[in-house]
């Protein structure tokens, strides 16, 4: 199939486009690397009056180091740049680690950071990642800008807090603290396929070895990045024994809620959350044991 017709903008500056967007709001759709929107477009699942094209605007493309020793992404980065950057590996270990499960490398050539957070797909990488690196987004629009945290930004099912008269412009990630160790996982049918479940996960260290907090963000179990707050507190204070991990592990399945889909039933989303849980917070735990400064 084809797309349905629509007009064309292709702006070379941010305040142009955020001009188009204040004029169009709701019938415009912002085209950024296109490997979401165009497949819904061919289906017609989606027909817009009006498509925003963001590529001509260089200065939405950067990776930086960020205040305080972060990093600071363009909202049109290419995922393959991210994946190939010494500064990201450096800074951000986790996201450095994870960006290669994205799907394959074509996509990841074309497909943009700030497209895919914004797309809000739940079985997407990115916004868990995000949600489990403490980032913070900057939504532009005609006249203004805010900012908002990644764990407040997913409403629901590809839904998000943004306006349609706003764009995202800027993903802005923390330094991590000292003695912190990341670990990423999931679980697909094919490496590139959509996960059927993954697992962003931190655990920062006491200078004795005891917890001081684990973080746990799962994709493909809800309607959004899911963090699952309580099992990851029940950490805090301990030592990162297989037996306390363990009960970390089996505290996941009530705050997740998967639900079947072609990939996976609910129930074996439900396993598998608990068994990534499980080796993510291992690994995280001795990278974090070796760790020297702020990354792992």
């Amino acid at each position: 199939m084809k797309p349905a017709p629509f007009a064309y903008e292709a702006p070379n500056s941010l305040p142009a486009a955020l001009d188009l967007l204040a004029l169009h709001g709701d019938e415009a759709k912002i085209l950024a690397g296109g490997q979401s929107l165009i497949p819904v477009l061919n289906f017609r699942l989606s027909q817009p009056a009006r498509l925003i094209d963001l590529n001509r605007i260089g200065d939405l493309s950067y990776l930086r180091r960020g205040a305080e020793g972060g990093l600071s992404i363009g909202a049109m980065t290419r995922q393959r740049v991210v994946e190939r950057s010494p500064l990201v590996a450096e800074v951000a270990p986790l996201l450095a680690e994870a960006v290669p499960w994205i799907a394959h490398p074509q996509i990841r050539n074309r497909g943009t950071v700030g497209g895919s957070l914004a797309h809000a797909d739940p079985a997407a990488e990115l916004p868990a990642l995000a949600v489990a690196l403490d980032a913070r987004f900057r939504l532009a629009k005609s006249g203004g800008e805010r900012w908002v945290a990644a764990r407040d930004f997913y409403t629901g099912l590809f839904a998000t807090l943004m306006e349609p008269d706003e764009l995202l412009v800027e993903i802005a990630i923390p330094p991590a603290a000292p003695r912190t160790g990341f670990a990423f996982m999931e679980v697909a049918r094919r490496h590139g396929d959509y996960a059927q479940v993954g697992l962003a996960a931190s655990v920062t260290l006491e200078e004795d070895g005891r917890c001081r907090a684990a973080r746990l963000v799962f994709l493909s179990v809800g309607d959004r990045p899911i963090e699952a707050r309580s099992a990851g507190a029940l950490l805090a204070g301990q030592s990162l024994t297989p037996e306390a991990i363990a009960a970390s592990a089996a505290a996941v399945n009530g705050e997740i809620n998967p639900f079947t889909d072609v990939h996976a039933t609910a129930d074996f989303k439900r396993h598998l959350a608990q068994v990534l849980a499980r080796r993510a917070l291992a690994l995280a735990a001795q990278r974090a044991g070796r760790a020297t400064g702020n990354n792992a």
